[in-house]
């Protein structure tokens, strides 16, 4: 026989953010309103199995400047900002 619950339970919805959040190292501040962050990932090589250090360089949108070079940092994906910058600054460390 199948329970019926008598408690009510609220069910609450949570928008999970679809959103990439990297962390990285500041190499530039140079741009205005624009900071380039380098990303360093391990990636296990397919065929050999050894770690692999990979590095990419992002374009962040960086109100005010605050960030300055070597800092790390946190970013988020966002709306195109400009041709190649669509990652918005949003924590220091």
């Amino acid at each position: 026989m199948p329970t019926k619950k008598t408690t009510t339970e609220k069910t609450v919805e949570t928008t999970a953010s679809k959103r990439r959040v990297l962390e990285g190292i500041v190499v530039s501040d140079k741009m205005k309103d624009t900071i380039v962050v380098k990303v360093v990932r391990f990636v296990k090589h397919p065929k050999y199995g050894k770690f692999q250090k990979l590095g990419k360089k992002f374009k962040a949108d960086d109100k005010g400047n605050t960030a300055k070079i070597g800092d790390t940092v946190a970013i988020e994906e966002c709306r195109p900002i400009s041709k190649d910058k669509h990652f918005r600054l949003i924590a220091q460390k």
